[in-house]
């Protein structure tokens, strides 16, 4: 019988776990008034949607439970929040952000440049991937409508000092926003006592419904609804309130908070226990990204002179899921722009794979990769023209770990 397969590609979507399943059934059956109906079905319905919101309040440590809108995803809030700075902050036509955001900051920042003229700073990341803040205290300034920066990168996570950004931001007048998809239920969130005014997450990303997210609003910041029409979510998001997946993504955040202990130790160790195998046993691989400062759940490996598409592809063949980047730009043959910004060399940056676990995965999954990687490698390596075994590494292509 073959062995179960082994799914370490969570930063692109998770499982939805059972007990989210089994709270957003009854929602699509029994309970399935609409919200902002008068009567009984609708009363019941929306208790459970105001439920669903306290419960991301207390994932994301917000003071009160109406700063939370929810929306149709990650995507939806991005563009929500940097759209509404720059029609609430008259004068301003200027957003910050950096080099390696998700598409769903950058292609919006793109569109608004070509089609509106607006200015937009794209800050660079060192080595490590970590921002420049002098470049980033630099580009705040008065015609600076909004900052836009993640709070964790999807394909290194790296983390990035957000509520030290936020303050610099408020310091220079700036509204701040942080695409917080890949943060929000693996490191802990205390919105409350930071100045961040806009927070964007997205339910699939923590074992929730995909197609539903939510948009943090701190009190009192001004927000323009993107989608207009009814008076759902305080007028700040019209449509008929998708309750299912609400009430799924408020079961997620919960059970997020609660494994949150689980996600910051015993994760850790699999994802460190999974990398340090892999460089141990197989040579001229780096870790891409700060090593010291980043998402408990996620390693991004360059394997040198061999195509990240190829290694995918074996590795699927042992039943093992994992990604060369982003979900939202695979099928390019560039290099992600993350690593390109990194400036990781084009023998490894081409040859990078991340692996993102979840509390779902066990040690003897992390094994079963450790025992099948270094024969695809090599096997991978016997075919590329590039590769020589006495070849020496380049400067820029040190191993992570001794």
């Amino acid at each position: 019988m073959s062995a179960a397969p082994i799914y370490f590609d969570n930063n692109a979507t998770t499982r939805v776990d059972p007990r989210v399943l089994e709270a957003m059934l009854p929602f699509f059956s029994e309970q399935f008034g609409n919200a902002s109906s008068m009567h009984a079905f609708g009363a019941q319905v929306g208790g459970a949607l105001k439920r669903a919101r306290e419960q991301v309040q207390e994932l994301l440590g917000a003071e009160f439970d109406h700063e939370i809108v929810f929306t149709g995803g990650g995507t939806e809030s991005d563009n929500t929040a940097i759209l509404s700075a720059l029609e609430t902050q008259t004068g301003r036509n200027e957003i910050i952000t950096s080099a390696v955001e998700h598409p769903a900051v950058l292609a919006l920042c793109d569109w608004l440049q070509k089609t509106r003229g607006v200015k937009v700073h794209r800050i660079g990341v060192d080595a490590k991937g970590r921002l420049d803040l002098d470049a980033y205290r630099k580009a705040l300034g008065p015609k600076t409508a909004i900052a836009s920066i993640m709070w964790a990168n999807n394909e290194t996570g790296t983390l990035f000092p957000v509520e030290q950004l936020a303050e610099l931001a408020h310091e220079a007048g700036v509204l701040f926003h942080t695409d917080a998809v890949q943060a929000v239920g693996k490191i802990p969130l205390d919105l409350k006592n930071s100045e961040i005014d806009f927070l964007s997450l997205s339910a699939h990303k923590l074992h929730g419904p995909k197609g539903i997210g939510a948009l943090y609003v701190r009190r009192g910041v001004r927000l323009r609804p993107l989608i207009r029409g009814g008076h759902q979510e305080r007028g700040r998001r019209a449509g008929t309130e998708n309750a299912p997946a609400i009430v799924g993504l408020g079961k997620a955040a919960e059970l997020a908070l609660q494994y949150m202990p689980e996600e910051l130790g015993r994760v850790r160790e699999l994802r460190d226990r999974l990398e340090q195998g892999i460089v141990a046993r197989i040579p001229r691989c780096l870790v891409n990204g700060d090593i010291s400062q980043r998402l408990p759940n996620t390693s991004n490996i360059a394997f040198e002179f061999i195509e990240g598409e190829a290694i995918l592809l074996l590795m699927n063949q042992h039943g093992i899921a994992a990604s060369s980047g982003s979900a939202c730009t695979s099928g390019s043959l560039e290099p992600s722009h993350v690593l390109r910004a990194m400036n990781i060399p084009y023998t490894a940056a081409h040859g990078s794979t991340r692996f993102s676990l979840s509390r779902e995965n066990t040690q003897e999954e992390v094994d079963r990769v450790l025992a099948v990687m270094p024969g695809i490698i090599a096997r991978l390596r016997e075919l590329s023209p590039f590769w020589q075994d006495d070849a020496p590494a380049s400067a820029e292509f040190k191993p992570s770990y001794a």
